[in-house]
C-alpha cells in the first residue's frame, strides 16, 4: 500500500492509503504500485483509476495536472478532477458541441477564436463523456 493525495485548486479531493493507481501521462497510461521509483510527469485529460485499501475501484476524470511519486507517496495536482458519477453528461455534451462549432467556424474564417483553447476544451469535454459512458 502507499499514500495518494489528489488536490485541485478548490479542495483536497482524496487523501488516503491505496493499493494501485493508473493515470494518463503524456506518453500513455502509467501504472503505479507501492514503492514505485520516484517520478514526476504531466497528466493529460483522461481517466484516473485507483484501488483503495478496501479493494474498491475508484474512477475519476482529470482535465490536466501533474503526478509526483516519491517515498511511497503519490500526489496528483489536477486542474479539475471529478468522479464518474459526478459528471453532468448534458453539460459535457453541450460543451463538446459548443467547442466543435467554434473550431469549425474558425476553420471557415467566420470568427477569430483561440484555437488551442477551443481544442483543449473539446478534448476535456470528450474525456468527460467517454468516462461517463464507460461507467454507466
Amino acid at each position: 500500500m502507499f499514500h495518494l493525495s489528489i488536490v485541485t485548486p478548490e479542495q483536497v479531493y482524496y487523501d488516503a492509503e491505496i493499493r494501485s493507481l493508473t493515470v494518463p501521462g503524456t506518453e500513455g497510461y502509467l501504472g503505479i504500485l507501492s514503492h514505485h521509483a520516484p517520478l514526476i510527469t504531466a497528466l493529460i485529460p483522461g481517466k484516473i483509476e485507483f484501488r483503495d485499501a478496501d479493494d474498491q475501484v475508484h474512477i475519476l476524470a482529470v482535465s490536466v495536472g501533474f503526478l509526483e511519486v516519491s517515498e511511497n507517496r503519490a500526489s496528483i495536482l489536477g486542474e479539475a478532477v471529478e468522479r464518474a458519477d459526478e459528471i453532468d453528461i448534458e453539460r459535457a455534451r453541450a460543451a463538446y458541441e459548443r467547442e466543435k462549432r467554434r473550431i469549425v467556424s474558425a476553420g471557415k474564417g467566420e470568427t477569430e477564436i483561440d484555437l488551442p483553447r477551443a481544442r483543449a476544451g473539446l478534448e476535456r469535454a470528450a474525456n468527460r463523456i467517454r468516462i461517463y459512458e464507460e461507467t454507466h
